[in-house]
């Protein structure tokens, strides 16, 4: 899960994700981190974790990172949470690892390239940010037990 700063759209993606996982009992390994590294080691947003709260869900023990080189090894996917980051994504991962980066709402909304809004000037946009993110983490859960089926 990957957005600029890692402090506001992809730790609620991860959180997000992360309770999925628990719900369907999948085996996967849940990560975010930012296309820059501006807040490394920073918690997230405090908006971030209050709004994930209020929807009961605790990323307040989450801290930011920088996308890494071995992210591109490690992760089978890498959602990315606007073009921006999508294009910065392609232009850090060598070019055998592009098939990876998605963006992350065409998993409820296929080939639409929508991205999540970032929230970080504003104060209001977080719950949007939580729904879009809990739509498409749900359908990511699905697609998921799909396979393992």
């Amino acid at each position: 899960m990957v957005c600029l700063g890692n402090i506001c759209r992809s730790p609620v993606a991860e959180g997000v994700m992360k309770e999925k996982v628990l719900k369907y009992e999948l085996n996967i390994q849940v990560d975010s981190a930012g296309t820059s590294g501006w807040h490394d080691g920073e918690l997230p947003d405090s908006r971030s974790i209050a709004n994930a709260k209020e929807n009961g869900i605790n990323i307040s023990n989450q801290r930011s990172r920088k996308v890494i080189p071995s992210d591109f090894e490690e992760f089978d996917i890498i959602y990315a949470m606007d073009e921006t980051n999508y294009q910065n994504l392609l232009h850090m991962s060598p070019e055998k690892h592009h098939h990876k980066i998605k963006m992350i709402l065409n998993e409820p909304y296929p080939d639409q390239n929508k991205s999540v809004p970032d929230p970080y000037y504003g104060n209001d946009g977080f719950q949007l940010v939580f729904d879009l993110l809990n739509e498409a983490c749900e359908e990511i859960a699905k697609n998921l037990m799909k396979e393992y089926e």
